[in-house]
């Protein structure tokens, strides 16, 4: 009995797959599937997720937690976080939120509820302290060169803080793409102009 070659086809097949067998172009290597590699402070936070879960840290559990499930809602907004800059913006609004609630909790007189904030803070702290930025004198030693520059070009004329912030922050600038906070920037700016 002669088998056709439909069935010899069939019989290559079934052969193929008990073998595992994978055809060549399927093995290729697909370059527009791979993500951007996350930020070290990301993966640092995830991994001390499932530290304090065996742990059983349940203040800096849910304090990771709130942070990553942020980090997760921006992933699906228009600005994702994706350096540490970013995250550190969002460790710093939460900390800023706690210490509010704190006050709120003190003047209330629920000392426990202000304790819990506290840990929140000290956590929050931890890990915002983690991230290394530029230094207070590199900040100012930049942003003086720029008002420098500024003010020999307009002379007499008033300087405009946006201006300059985006002559330092900006595409070329002289801090573009490097760890500044943005409001300690701006903080130097206006000290620097007097205003």
């Amino acid at each position: 009995m002669a088998l056709n070659t439909t069935t010899r086809m069939l019989l290559r097949s079934r052969i193929a797959l008990r073998n595992n067998w994978v055809c060549q172009s399927c093995q290729t290597i697909r370059y527009s599937s791979t993500d951007a590699p996350a930020s070290p402070l990301l993966s640092k936070l995830k991994g001390d997720l499932k530290t304090a879960m065996k742990a059983k840290d349940t203040a800096r559990l849910n304090v990771l937690r709130g942070v990553i499930a942020e980090v997760t809602n921006s992933a699906k907004t228009s600005s994702p976080i994706k350096t540490d800059m970013q995250l550190l913006s969002v460790l710093k609004k939460r900390v800023a939120a706690a210490k509010a609630a704190q006050q709120e909790f003190k003047a209330a007189g629920r000392d426990d509820l202000v304790e819990k904030e506290q840990q929140q803070v000290d956590v929050l702290d931890e890990y915002a302290d983690s991230v290394e930025t530029m230094g207070v004198e590199e900040i100012q030693n930049a942003v003086k060169a720029v008002v420098d520059q500024a003010k020999a070009a307009a002379g007499n004329a008033k300087i405009n803080m946006g201006e300059i912030l985006k002559k330092v922050l900006g595409p070329g600038g002289s801090l573009e793409g490097k760890p500044v906070d943005r409001a300690e920037v701006a903080r130097i700016v206006k000290q620097t102009l007097g205003q």
